[in-house]
This record gives C-alpha cells, structure tokens and sequence, in this order.
C-alpha cells in the first residue's frame, strides 16, 4: 500500500513538473516572439477591391479549417470548417456551415446570389476539415466545377476514428452529394502543378499508402503550395511528422512566404527541421495563439524569426498578394 502511495506521489511530481516546465517554456516563448519576431502590419478588411485580387482568406472558424482562395474573379474551397454533425462536440459546439456559405455569398455570388467554385478539396475526412460540406454541398446556390476528395480507407484510420468518430460514414455521406449534385469528383488528386488565376497550384500528398495500417487521418492530409511570381505559400493541412511526412515533404516544398500552420499548431507538427526548410516570412495558425504548442512558437520565432497570425485572435484574416509579390494582410473579415 504504501508503494502504491509513494508510486503516485513521484508522478505526481513528474507530472507537475513538465507541466510547470512547459508553462514556463511557453511564457519565455512569448516574450521573446515580440522581440525575435519580423512582424508585419494589419488593417481592418473593407472589402473595396472586388473581383480580380489575389487573395487568401483564412477564416474564423475555432480550431479548424476552411480556407478561399481567390484570383481574378475565380474562387476555390480548401476544408470546410467544424460540422455541426461531429459526434464527438456536437453537444457543445455548433458548426460553421452557416458562417461559410455566407461569406463566400458576401465575396462570390453573382447577380443571382449564386456561387462558382473551380474546385473544392477536401484535405482528410477530419470533421474540423470537411464536416462542413455536407451543408455546402447541399446548398443549391453553390455550384461545384472539380471536388477534389481523395478515397477513404477505413483499415489506414485508427479505430476510433471510424467507431467513435465515424469518418466513414462522413465520408460515404460526401460521395453521395457529390453524385445526387453530379459535380466531378476526383479521388485521384493530380500531382503535377496546373493553374488557377494568376496561382499556380500543386497538391502534395496526393496518394494514399495502403500498407500503412491504423495511422490515422492526419498522415493521409493533402497540403498545397499556391506561387505567383515570386510570392509562394503552403497550405499544410493537418500535415504531422508522426511518421515521418513532413521531413519527407519538406525538400519537395521548398521556401515560403507564407505558412498555413499544420495541424492547428499543436506538438507533433510543424518540427524544427520542417520550419527551417520552409523558412516563411509569415505563418496563419487557424487556432488562438495561446494554443500553439511552446515547441512550434520557438521554431517560428528563434530559426525562422516568423510572425504568426491568429484566424481566432484577428476575427479572420486576408492575405493579399500584389504583382510585384508584396503580402497586405486585413483581419476581421467577419
């Protein structure tokens, strides 16, 4: 008996330790982001340019992602944000559906209040990823060219993620509105890069590794590298180095301007080695800030001397691109 007490003293102890250590990590971390960083400014969003801007928009959707790409006159969906239907916060959150459809409206529709996308992708069958688009596919004023998803294999998920979470039935959900909607839908994602505007577009991650058994849906995300003349961003998804994915992808991507931050800036994404390779000006985190991870916050500030915007802390935030590649970031696009 008194083993087991002193067992759980001792981790106790360890356990208050890390979590003291990491407290302190993190503060460390925050007074030397405002003093290491190359910060960038931001004004609020007007909305006055209109069609035929280069622009990213990140929008607020709490810790998930849904991302618009536009470029003269022509929109793309990347993720879809929080579902409503996510069986695991259903009971505590809503969705943000609603908010989606409503500003690509604001920014989209035509004279007849309808939207055309050129293409939406969903990165992985994640609902703080693609748990919107059952609402968006079903909404009769959005219509889709190209849908890009790739095949959901329900032996490489871990097993919660299909019994718990039920990612398959999601999946097998989006399949059927793809085809009562009769928009193409391309599971075999293309690898080579083709254009979108003034964007040259490439999908990295394109295949999914059939061998790999209970990895989890995070290994099978699709990250894009958007360039326009010398301006280049990378769109990372929920992209990990569990197994190895991001030191792999790294040599292929090459230097950034801008970073989309993979996996909502938590601990086992964005290494050290995939921050200095990237090596951005700026990264998006589509989170609040005090949830990136300590680990991530001293990669971006110490090596790369990165500043990083919040989607929650700015109420959203654009980043336009100039012809000449120069960034204009507005917030509260809300």
């Amino acid at each position: 008996m008194k083993k087991n007490v002193r067992a759980r003293k001792i981790a106790t102890f360890i356990i208050m330790t890390i979590m003291f250590s990491v407290f302190i990590l993190d503060i460390i971390t925050v007074v030397l982001c405002n003093k290491y960083e190359n910060r960038y400014p931001i004004t609020a969003e007007v909305f006055a340019s209109g069609n035929g801007a280069d622009r990213l928009h990140f929008l607020s959707t709490g810790n998930s992602d849904a991302l618009i790409i536009e470029s003269n006159g022509h929109f793309a969906l990347i993720d879809s944000g929080e579902g409503s239907n996510n069986p695991r916060v259903s009971a505590r959150i809503d969705g943000y559906e609603d908010l989606i459809v409503d500003y690509l409206k604001k920014i989209a529709a035509d004279e007849n209040g309808k939207v055309y996308l050129d293409f939406v992708l969903g990165t992985h069958y994640h609902y703080d990823h693609v748990g919107g688009f059952e609402e968006i596919l079903e909404n009769e004023d959005i219509i889709i060219g190209t849908a890009y998803f790739k095949e959901f294999y329900k032996e490489c998920a871990k097993p919660n993620e299909c019994s718990i979470l039920g990612l398959d039935i999601l999946y097998e959900t989006i399949v059927e509105l793809l085809e009562k909607r009769d928009f193409e839908w391309v599971s075999d994602l293309p690898k080579e890069p083709f254009s979108f505007g003034d964007f040259t577009i490439q999908f990295f991650n394109t295949e999914q590794d059939t061998s790999q058994i209970n990895v989890g849906e995070n290994d099978n995300s699709v990250g894009v590298k958007l360039v326009k003349d010398s301006f280049s961003a990378f769109l990372a998804a929920d992209i990990t180095n569990v197994k190895g994915l991001e030191k792999k992808l790294a040599p292929q991507i090459g230097e950034v301007d801008l970073l989309k931050i993979g996996h909502h800036g938590y601990a086992l994404a964005s290494s050290r080695g995939f921050i200095k390779t990237l090596n951005p000006k700026m990264a998006i985190v589509t989170n609040g800030l005090g949830k990136i991870y300590p680990n991530v916050k001293w990669s971006l500030t110490m090596h790369t001397h990165t500043s990083t915007y919040s989607t929650v802390k700015e109420n959203g935030v654009i980043a336009t691109i100039s012809d000449s590649g120069d960034i204009t970031l507005t917030n509260n696009i809300h």
